[in-house]
């Protein structure tokens, strides 16, 4: 049941200026939380929205944690992709612990725990979740597929070369709207309802590459073709723009994905819909809301 001395708590973003992250502090700040955000720049930091606090600091270095985590109720961490991950989070949920934070919301990966656990950060992932687990921390934790939002970062690819690139391959992912992933962080802050559980975070449908292609081009008005499975050929166009390590690591989880997909279940999908009291966003009611960026 709703706990009612947590409507309003003091929350700590950790991810706060990211693609999930600054959803998410949008959504807690509209529900009338305190909102502080961890981040290494004092750029980012200077833009961040009206009323919430940035704070300088870097999961890197555990001494500059203390002043993020100061009178700190509730954490809600995306942390980055790096090679040390773990180490980073790690030093979060040991700051955690030492602050006295009542609730601890950890972002993972959907199906984490099934036949990708060997997909490097994939096992980062399982390996924080299982430290937090341990800690004597409060829980949850939020599971999501691919993000739709991701598609943003591909909109040359896609107004330009009239390409979908992204190798999602032909068995398809539950792909997620990262406004829900933000809707159920702040739902399950401030409840103990879901304490100690996982909640997987999915959209409504199967998406396939060749789908995903069809969607856009029935939405844009102009043909989008997928680019195709071939990794090697997504190694080479990426290769410019992501460390060798990250390409690699990403490389992986593509060919996971081609080979198993990555599908909701009917359990998973009712649990998140009783959450948001709704469906969960489907790809079209994303493209709905971003067809200005996709112009071509």
């Amino acid at each position: 049941m709703y706990q009612s001395n947590f409507r309003q708590m003091k929350i700590l973003v950790i991810g706060g200026t990211g693609t999930v992250g600054s959803h998410v502090v949008s959504h807690l700040l509209a529900d009338g939380h305190q909102v502080r955000v961890l981040t290494t720049s004092t750029e980012k930091a200077g833009n961040l929205p009206a009323g919430v606090e940035g704070v300088i600091g870097s999961l890197e270095y555990d001494y500059t944690l203390p002043n993020a985590f100061e009178n700190i109720e509730g954490v809600y961490m995306l942390n980055a992709h790096t090679r040390n991950e773990i180490f980073q989070g790690l030093n979060a949920i040991a700051a955690a612990l030492r602050a006295g934070v009542s609730k601890f919301v950890y972002q993972s990966i959907h199906q984490v725990r099934g036949k990708g656990s060997h997909i490097d950060h994939f096992r980062s992932k399982i390996m924080i979740e299982d430290a937090l687990t341990k800690s004597g921390l409060n829980y949850v934790m939020i599971s999501p597929n691919n993000f739709y939002q991701n598609d943003l970062w591909f909109t040359q690819a896609i107004t330009q070369w009239k390409s979908y690139p992204q190798p999602i391959g032909p068995l398809g992912l539950s792909r997620v709207d990262v406004r829900d992933i933000a809707e159920v962080v702040s739902k399950v802050m401030v409840t103990d309802r879901y304490d100690g559980q996982t909640i997987a975070l999915a959209g409504p449908e199967i998406l396939t590459g060749e789908r995903t292609a069809e969607l856009l081009t029935e939405s844009l008005g102009y043909d989008v073709n997928y680019a195709g499975d071939d990794l090697d050929q997504f190694r080479a166009s990426f290769s410019p723009f992501i460390p060798g390590w990250m390409l690699e690591d990403w490389a992986e989880m593509y060919d996971f994905f081609q080979k198993e997909g990555l599908a909701a279940s009917g359990a998973e999908l009712n649990q998140l819909t009783a959450i948001l009291g709704r469906p969960p966003r489907t790809y079209q009611e994303f493209l709905n809301d971003h067809l200005n960026l996709f112009a071509a």
